[in-house]
């Protein structure tokens, strides 16, 4: 699957496509993903879905957004436990996709919807002061130095995601690795557009109740990693 409307830019996630998708899973794809798909023409901004809540049937109060929701696990068990909220997630990985169309049909969900693309073109087109919360959790570290660059986390990130959340709205981001959890904070500290929600010293540590777990978090537990977590809110 090739990425031409991406030519021009860093690459900031990882493959596309792994193992073979089994038969209902390939027939979700095919048949439920399209009515799930958010609109994202060409031309970004100009084709874009408009008021995001309008997205959904039944009216949805408020609408969050996970970016790189991996194999849906997170995205799945808050849209089942928060049904007045719209879900949307953004998941190139076409094997993760597949997964929380499974998870979705299975529940009966009407409150998730997708973008199987890169993050950044739903962005673009999300108008201004639309979303209420933001998840980003465990993305691709890009742990070499010379793929820093194509860290999610960066300045003109910020700026768009500064643009489309309503103020006061909440950004959760989580990841295991050290080096890339001091990157986050010191470009959100420095972004200015962002409140960093620490209590205490060790308070980036304890996950919140109501933050589900991820098998990424699994994995790093097993390894001996310790997870941070870490909340910011989008300064009036």
């Amino acid at each position: 699957m090739g990425e031409p409307h991406d030519a021009d830019r860093r690459r900031v996630h990882g493959r596309r496509k792994g193992h073979r998708l089994r038969a209902g899973q390939a027939r979700l794809v095919s048949e439920l993903l399209p009515s799930l798909r958010v609109p994202v023409g060409s031309n970004n901004a100009s084709e874009g879905p408009g008021d995001p809540a309008k997205l959904f049937a039944p009216p949805v109060e408020k609408v969050w957004l996970e970016i790189g929701f991996g194999g849906g696990e997170h995205l799945f068990e808050q849209a089942r436990a928060n049904p007045t909220c719209g879900f949307i997630g953004c998941e190139p990985f076409v094997n993760g996709v597949a997964k929380l169309l499974s998870l979705v049909s299975e529940a009966g969900l009407h409150n998730v919807r997708i973008h199987d693309d890169d993050a950044r073109r739903l962005l673009e087109a999300l108008p201004d002061g639309c979303i209420d919360r933001v998840f980003i959790l465990y993305p691709d570290p890009w742990p070499k130095t010379r793929h820093n660059k194509r860290r999610f986390i960066n300045g003109d990130n910020l700026d768009q995601l500064a643009r489309v959340m309503a103020p006061n709205a909440e950004l959760r981001f989580a990841s295991d690795i050290a080096e890339y959890v001091r990157w986050t904070l010191g470009h959100m500290r420095r972004h200015g557009a962002f409140a960093w929600q620490a209590l205490g010293p060790q308070d980036w540590r304890r996950r919140p109740a109501d933050w589900p777990a991820t098998r990424y978090e699994a994995k790093a537990l097993e390894a001996g990693r310790v997870p941070a977590y870490l909340s910011f809110q989008r300064v009036p």
